[in-house]
């Protein structure tokens, strides 16, 4: 690391007899390049590489450039390589205090203990969240509603419902039979069916089941005039301002009558719109045969109509065995075109929290995530106020603020469940003839586990930030930071292509192929071809003569040409940064060095490994280097010049060395020296040729004096 005061110094002593050095060596030869061979070996051998052989000189000699060029690369390349190393420590180039680097080293390293301790505790606070018995709850439920078959008729389930017969066939069979379970295998009863209902005997269903619908009003569409004469009446799509608000058949119940939506509950994104809550409803009953009677009532008086858009059965389970809430949603749409369109969504959840010993260790952990949340926003707050604008300029910050934010907003959520919770809970309960609505509990605890799921990933992302001590990270975020503005341009340019075939095929195949049936449909259909799955049968049905064309014009410019292009921008950055480490420069952050010294130390302390003295390892490097010099056949004088060129290096780094200035220091690399060393070179030789132009022009002078 040089001081930049006594930069002109240095220049006189070192760079003087280097010049001196070169221009002797150049001047016996034709060829300059010759001699950078010299004095590139007494380099390499110096910095305790290996000296290049015959030919791989040869293929690294370089073409002359410029003076001007050269010497404007090597400044901007080691201007570029300092931005970018403060860039990857995740500092900035302004307003970074000065530490030493032992200490910047150490203070490093605390922080990323503490991070880890913070990470740990996140992993456990998530997966105290996730029980492995969910997913088989859902399964079994799933199963029961949706893949039992109507009787007599295997092909008709809940997934296979495309018309009302179908609707009301599913109503009146598989729906029943899995919501009432009378009796045990044995015809024994085993509970009063008055107080509760169980199903599959283990799962209490809350309340009773309820069952809504949406409808639209007729001529919310404008029919053509030259066929109003065959059809009188339109139904749109369901909006909120399309929705029918009056009441329709018998006008006696609820079912027949609209009920206005509550306030707090989420609406439902289906298929072909999205659904607010409210509308014609009714409930079960905790008979089944009185169930039954109601179900063919309301298919005898036409509950469903041509205005009908979409239909709801919400009921909710809680398995006291593993202590889970299972809310189920089954979805039925009836589109403008006809048809129905079924969907279902099965939610566990663990509304009751704090049950177990293991549940209030959780809670610990929780209390914990708070107070490190506190410690680090009042860090973050403590750098913007020293660094002001200069903060924003790294990355890292930005995924700090992005995870302190998350956090908080996990943090929000999570109170906010535990307060609905605690006062709704027990309302719901209360009442088991009415219809408990837990999916207004459902919907934002799931909200939460993914809040958390998110936090969580950019929380490992983060790792990265304090293992750049490792080389292998070291070079992957070297290489990302160097050619991001190529994957950007690269980007630009392949979304471009991408997105034009997206809408030429969305406009081509999407009345015919399900892929492509939206635009965004399209786009992922896209992704699915370059990862080689693709319905190429579907898209050549669709159009005998486009779709070929689509298909092989798409593989050829994306699969084989633009993906190999990102590939090469890649490949070509991590050559760059992969040569740039092995002539040593690495960034200046050696917290991999330090742990193994302080790993050596502790050893040493517990007499488990015997100290070994840093002459001893300096004497033996020396020997080893000098001794490998010999192998590669360099003569005694070669190595002894390189010996005092070393120890002359060594003399004048102590004497200009500078432990204030840590940031503007970077080794200087082959190429740049090749550079350099070729522009003294034709430095000396326009020196010497000005320098016989003045001696001619002396002696003509002196000639005519005389």
């Amino acid at each position: 690391m040089i001081n930049p005061r006594p930069k002109a110094r240095f220049a006189r002593e070192f760079g003087a007899p280097l010049v001196a050095n070169a221009a002797a060596s150049a001047r016996p030869q034709a060829n300059p390049c010759h001699s950078i061979l010299g004095a590139h070996a007494r380099l390499r051998l110096v910095a305790g590489l290996r000296p290049l052989s015959g030919r791989a000189r040869a293929a690294k000699l370089p073409r002359r450039r410029s003076r001007p060029v050269a010497v404007e690369r090597a400044s901007r390349s080691r201007s570029a390589m300092a931005e970018a190393s403060r860039w990857h420590r995740g500092g900035t180039p302004q307003h970074k205090p000065h530490y030493g680097r032992e200490v910047e080293i150490r203070t490093t390293l605390q922080e990323l203990l503490l991070y880890l301790i913070f990470l740990v505790n996140l992993c456990i606070l998530s997966f105290g969240m996730v029980n492995p018995h969910m997913y088989y709850l859902n399964k079994v439920m799933s199963s029961l509603f949706l893949d039992t078959s109507v009787g007599g008729d295997e092909r008709t389930n809940f997934k296979s419902i495309r018309s009302i017969t179908d609707f009301w066939k599913f109503m009146e069979g598989p729906l029943l039979e899995g919501l009432y379970w009378d009796s045990w295998y044995n015809s024994e009863k085993l509970y009063d069916l008055k107080n509760s209902s169980r199903i599959y005997y283990e799962n209490i269903l809350l309340g009773v089941p309820r069952v809504r619908q949406l409808k639209v009003r007729n001529n919310t569409c404008k029919v053509y005039s030259s066929f109003q004469s065959l059809m009188s009446e339109c139904y749109d799509r369901y909006t909120s301002g399309n929705e029918d608000l009056s009441e329709f058949g018998l006008k006696q119940d609820t079912e027949w009558t609209y009920s206005a939506p509550r306030t707090n509950s989420p609406w439902h994104w289906g298929f072909v719109g999205v659904y607010q809550n409210g509308g014609y409803m009714f409930t079960l009953s905790k008979l089944k045969s009185e169930t039954k009677t109601k179900f063919i009532n309301l298919r005898l008086n036409s509950w469903i109509t041509r205005g009908t858009r979409v239909i709801f059965i919400d009921f909710s389970l809680y398995n006291a065995n593993v202590n889970l809430f299972c809310i189920i949603r089954l979805v039925a749409e009836f589109p403008a075109t006809g048809g129905i369109l079924t969907s279902w969504q099965f939610y566990s959840v663990k509304l009751l929290r704090y049950v177990s010993y293991y549940d209030y260790f959780i809670a610990s952990c929780e209390i914990t995530f708070c107070i490190f949340l506190i410690v680090f926003t009042t860090q973050e707050i403590k750098n913007i106020s020293e660094f002001k604008y200069a903060y924003f300029k790294s990355i890292w910050n930005w995924l700090e603020l992005l995870l302190l934010a998350l956090c908080f907003v996990a943090v929000f959520l999570n109170s906010y469940c535990i307060i609905q919770v605690f006062l709704l809970l027990g309302k719901l309960l209360k009442n088991t003839e009415e219809y408990s609505d837990f999916y207004f509990l459902a919907y934002w605890h799931i909200y939460y586990n993914n809040i958390i799921a998110i936090t969580i990933f950019f929380a490992w992302i983060k790792i990265f930030k304090f293992i750049s001590f490792n080389k292998t990270m070291s070079q992957l975020s070297s290489t990302l930071s160097r050619c991001i503005k190529d994957i950007v341009g690269f980007a630009i340019m392949f979304f471009i292509i991408f997105f034009a075939y997206a809408q030429l095929g969305f406009l081509v195949f999407g009345s015919q192929v399900d892929d492509f049936s939206t635009f965004h449909n399209s786009i992922f259909a896209q992704f699915r071809i370059v990862l080689g799955d693709f319905n190429f049968a579907g898209i050549q049905q669709a159009s005998r003569i486009l779709g070929p064309i689509y298909f092989i014009t798409f593989i050829f410019f994306v699969f084989f040409v633009l993906l190999n292009m990102f590939l090469a921008i890649i490949n070509d950055t991590y050559s760059e940064v992969k040569a740039d480490y092995s002539i040593g420069r690495r960034p200046d952050f050696e917290l991999g060095k330090m742990i193994k010294e302080s790993y050596h130390n502790v050893l040493e302390k517990l007499n488990l490994r015997k100290p070994q003295k840093d002459e001893d390892k300096k004497n033996m490097k020396s020997g080893d280097l000098a001794e490998q010099a010999r192998r590669e056949g360099f003569d005694e004088n070669e190595i002894q010049s390189a010996e005092r060129m070393k120890k002359w290096k060594a003399r004048l780094e102590k004497k200009y060395y500078s432990t204030e200035i840590q940031d503007d220091y970077q080794p200087v690399t082959q190429q740049e020296f090749r550079e350099l060393f070729l522009y003294a070179v034709e430095l000396e030789k326009e020196l010497h040729y000005v320098s016989l132009k003045l001696n001619r022009v002396m002696r003509k002078v002196s000639a005519l004096q005389y």
